[in-house]
């Protein structure tokens, strides 16, 4: 690899955590867990009220696919938005990260979960 593929690969990874991170903040977490692999994954299920298990489902393939599309999903809802981010979401990841996270989108609760003035 050349220097200037691993400046591109730096800047798109830069990127890609500063959108997650605004995302998070957002979200009353934490920015830094949009560092680590996995983790920031796992944060990601909870900021939209899916179970921790659904990691696994990623590595089936096909399947992992699919659950990206509903978190997607569930992640448009959370802020406050629709079908066009969510599609944004599955092809644009690093980008509509971005939008979302630097722009006016306010996080609206977990819409995969129960309401929040709902007690279980």
């Amino acid at each position: 690899m050349n220097s200037a593929s691993w400046i591109f690969y730096l800047l798109f990874y830069v990127v890609s955590v500063a959108g997650l991170w605004a995302m998070f903040v957002k979200a009353s977490e934490e920015g830094w867990k949009a560092l680590i692999p996995i983790w920031n994954t796992l944060v990601l299920l909870k900021i939209v009220g899916r179970p921790w298990w659904w990691i696994i489902l990623f590595l089936i393939p096909i399947v992992g696919f699919v659950m990206w599309i509903i978190v997607a999903n569930d992640t448009s809802k959370s802020f406050g938005r629709g079908a066009g981010t969510t599609v944004g979401l599955v092809f644009l990841t690093f980008i509509f990260t971005l939008i979302l996270g630097f722009g006016s989108a306010q996080y609206q609760g977990p819409s995969a979960g129960p309401p929040a003035d709902q007690t279980v």
